[in-house]
């Protein structure tokens, strides 16, 4: 019966690779959408060429810068998302796989990079998703065609959330008060 339980743990132990195919999907995901946010970057550069241009109307011209900062708005959404992806798969991998060698034993390496636990995951991707809900409201702001009062109010109290929900991210953290670089207060005191 123990050799039975003893094939029966390992196996169930060893189930946890299926979670390669996450790993390897998402990987391959950010990797995709870096792909395209860099080529949307080099055909806005081509496209941005021609501001210069001499023969555009002023119309054109602000055509041309309104749709220009759409677009890089854009881009930094994709490269969000794709960093998303990296972390998320990063992720998966140190939680169910093992660690990563390299994310630990460097001091070069970023640390936000190095995930510990289930909630560890989550609040790194809890934060790029902010970052990426942020963006896309500004996308949506500058494209917002302010008609009426009520339009504005809408866009102020849109704006008051993000700023709240910043600012609980931010208050979420476990060190938010300990700044780099700024001395201990109680070496300051002689303690």
């Amino acid at each position: 019966m123990k050799l039975l339980e003893t094939i029966f743990e390992g196996a169930l132990w060893n189930s946890r690779f299926v979670i390669i195919a996450a790993v390897i999907g998402s990987l391959l995901a950010g990797f995709a959408i870096f792909y395209m946010a860099t080529v949307d970057v080099a055909n806005l550069f081509l496209h941005a060429l021609h501001y210069a241009d001499s023969s555009l109307t002023d119309e054109a011209r602000k055509a041309l810068h309104d749709s220009t900062v759409s677009h890089i708005v854009e881009v930094v959404d994709g490269y969000l998302l794709a960093t998303v992806m990296l972390i998320f798969s990063l992720g998966l991998y140190e939680l169910f796989i093992s660690d990563i060698d390299q994310a630990h034993g460097s001091k070069a390496s970023s640390k936000i990079l190095v995930i510990g636990s289930l909630d560890d995951l989550k609040s790194r991707l809890a934060k790029v998703i902010l970052m990426i809900l942020i963006v896309t409201l500004f996308e949506e702001a500058i494209n917002m065609k302010l008609t009426t009062p009520l339009d504005l109010v809408y866009l102020g109290a849109s704006i008051a959330l993000i700023a709240l929900a910043l600012y609980f991210s931010h208050a979420a953290e476990p060190d938010h008060e300990k700044k780099e670089g700024s001395p201990d207060t109680s070496e300051q005191h002689g303690h």
